[in-house]
């Protein structure tokens, strides 16, 4: 799981690095948000969570692993479309978008955390 979570994360990072350089060279700063998110919870949130499950393969075997992964990655791209929604001015799709997509990105977040403190054991690296 840890290694599927690093390689999903690349493709998020090509897409927030093409995006940042398109916002920057056409001067549409209104997906400045989305930008952020891409790479926060795309790139960087992922790869930790990829390169911790791998350092801790004991916390990938629970449903809670299995949960998060889903959650995180079903609600991830939601969560972008309403963004990209917002600066676009729909309102109409940006907030059942947000909505949906950031209440499955905190549920998500939620399981992660109760994983490693339920999980995470003294075991060294």
């Amino acid at each position: 799981m840890g290694i599927k979570l690093i390689k999903i994360s690349s493709l998020y990072f090509v897409i927030g690095v093409v995006l940042g350089m398109v916002m920057g060279m056409a001067g549409l700063y209104q997906f400045v948000s989305t930008h952020a998110h891409v790479n926060l919870l795309g790139w960087v949130s992922m790869t930790l969570f990829g390169l911790i499950y791998q350092a801790f393969p004991n916390l990938t075997e629970n449903i809670l692993a299995k949960t998060h992964f889903w959650l995180h990655n079903i609600g991830l791209p939601i969560m972008l479309i309403g963004l990209i929604a917002f600066g676009l001015g729909n309102n109409a799709l940006g907030i059942p978008a947000m909505s949906v997509g950031g209440i499955l990105i905190v549920i998500a977040t939620i399981i992660f955390a109760i994983n490693l403190w339920k999980n995470l054991h003294q075991t060294a690296i």
